[in-house]
């Protein structure tokens, strides 16, 4: 019997996003460059400084669940059950025939911020007696993997990452080393954020972290741009379904791409900033690209963690640099889809994950929006404004989060 860890690809993908939740409508507005961003409509946001946020706006929860499971779940929940339902129905997958052997990681930055919201507020102003039985089940954390337990029958392996912006490129990875070591045969692996809501915006707008381009919403979010002024807050979810390669061979199931490589590091640098140097966070990039056992020149595409903030679009330039060396890095095509669909804290390196995977997939690379002035720092190929049409046969993708957590995945063609 080998020892060879057992390989693992992706075979099905579902989205909640503010360019869409069918994946097709989500890849053909990415690639033509469309802005999710806008004026918030979730609640009422004109006595903030910040006013605009990437929005979840064609989502009916009924579509997915019953009216009683759907007041049972935090908007965070929902989200993650609806994507989940969607990359089960793209891979075909048939939980039911052994579903201890199928399991899920979900991960997000704060779980159901909106819920603990309502909630402190219905019991300040009605009191204590007020306060719904459920706030706790809807609130906390690890519910967007309950309840896609709960709602596909799921038996196997079951956690959740909260590794802020990291989270969901952590979740993906730790479902892929389940499998490796054959703990589970399949799982369902991302994450899930629903943070627009009013004590969201108004906490990461007092850490200026935020831009505050409220009169051009569809351009407040320009990565590597000169004048970028941060990040712009977005939600959605993301989950993939991976498969031991065998499992899924066996049942004829499609095979978007193979999941080869994963690396982690941490900064011990700062609460909120990245190591400026690049080295720590490099690391979590040579790692995967050690483990895929692959050259750095053999990367075609990055998806970039580029958020827009100042310093942070600075050290991954640099970090790009490190990790691949100066000539790899630039001759590899990056981009940041931040800048059509907003920064979805835990939930972004799912929805990031499943874009490498589609570039792999249908042969194209989707822009960078809004760089219109490249920042002298951030000099290298970031596909900007326009999509390009090409070749990926190996896609990263990078996740940093506040506190230092650093995440890389590596997809390969499969074949």
């Amino acid at each position: 019997m080998s020892n060879d860890p057992r390989r693992v690809v992706v075979t099905g993908m579902g989205v909640v996003s503010p360019l869409g939740c069918d994946i097709d409508r989500f890849w053909s507005r990415l690639i033509a460059g469309q802005s999710g961003v806008g004026l918030i409509h979730n609640f009422d946001a004109s006595s903030l400084p910040v006013r605009i946020a990437a929005e979840v706006r064609d989502f009916d929860p009924l579509e997915y669940m019953d009216r009683r499971t759907q007041r049972r779940m935090d908007p965070f929940a929902q989200y993650a059950l609806a994507a989940a339902i969607l990359a089960h129905d793209d891979s075909q997958l048939d939980v039911s025939r052994e579903p201890d052997r199928v399991g899920a990681v979900v991960a997000t930055g704060v779980g159901g911020l909106g819920t603990f919201e309502d909630q402190l507020r219905t019991m300040w102003t009605k009191g204590n007696d007020r306060m719904s039985p459920l706030f706790i089940p809807m609130m906390i954390p690890n519910m967007a993997a309950a309840q896609i337990s709960l709602g596909l029958g799921t038996k196997g392996p079951l956690s959740t990452v909260c590794t802020a912006c990291a989270a969901s490129t952590n979740g993906i990875g730790d479902a892929f080393e389940i499998i490796r070591r054959g703990a589970a045969d399949a799982m369902f692996a991302g994450g899930s954020e629903a943070p627009v809501c009013n004590v969201g915006l108004t906490a990461f707008a007092a850490m200026r972290a935020l831009s505050t381009r409220n009169d051009e919403p569809e351009k407040a979010s320009r990565p590597f741009d000169r004048d970028r002024d941060g990040f712009v807050m977005g939600e959605g979810a993301g989950i993939m379904v991976l498969e031991e390669l065998g499992h899924a061979e066996a049942r004829g199931a499609t095979i978007f791409a193979e999941l080869v490589g994963y690396g982690m590091s941490s900064d011990a640098f700062h609460l909120t900033l990245p190591d400026e140097t690049g080295v720590t966070q490099a690391r979590a990039m040579r790692m995967a690209i050690d483990e895929a056992g692959i050259d750095p020149s053999e990367i075609d595409y990055i998806n970039a963690h580029g958020t827009s903030t100042p310093p942070g679009d600075v050290a991954e330039t640099r970090v790009i640099k490190i990790a691949l060396g100066e000539q790899n890095a630039r001759k590899v095509a990056i981009s940041s889809t931040k800048s059509m669909i907003g920064h979805c804290l835990g939930g972004s390196g799912a929805l990031e994950a499943i874009i490498s995977v589609l570039t792999i997939d249908r042969g194209v690379i989707p822009p960078t929006i809004n760089l219109t002035v490249p920042d002298p720092e951030c000099d290298l190929d970031y596909v900007p404004n326009t999509a390009r049409p090409a070749t990926v046969n190996v896609a990263a993708s990078n996740s940093f989060g506040f506190g230092g957590h650093n995440a890389t995945l590596v997809f390969r063609r499969y074949g």
